[in-house]
């Protein structure tokens, strides 16, 4: 399987997305990064219930600009140097 982590691992969604202090942060991420490791299309969200597609989902597809919280497609721009 094609690995589409950037060095931040992807497995950490971008701070706009699921700010660091959040109560349920690390839930959020062991729920996600088990949905990875399954190779799973997503994880039920701790607080909603509602579905939550992974990065690794996401990063196959193009932007939605829907404000996905594992979008690996925010800050871009600091994974790679370049201005977007």
């Amino acid at each position: 399987m094609k690995d589409p982590y950037r060095k931040d691992g992807f497995r950490t969604p971008h701070p706009s997305r699921l700010p660091v202090d959040h109560p349920y942060y690390e839930e959020i991420i062991r729920r996600h990064t088990a949905a990875c490791d399954d190779e799973a299309m997503g994880y039920l969200d701790p607080v909603t219930g509602l579905f939550a597609m992974t990065a690794i989902y996401l990063a196959d597809r193009p932007c939605c600009d829907r404000g996905c919280r594992h979008c690996p497609y925010v800050g871009a721009d600091d994974v790679t140097g370049e201005d977007s």
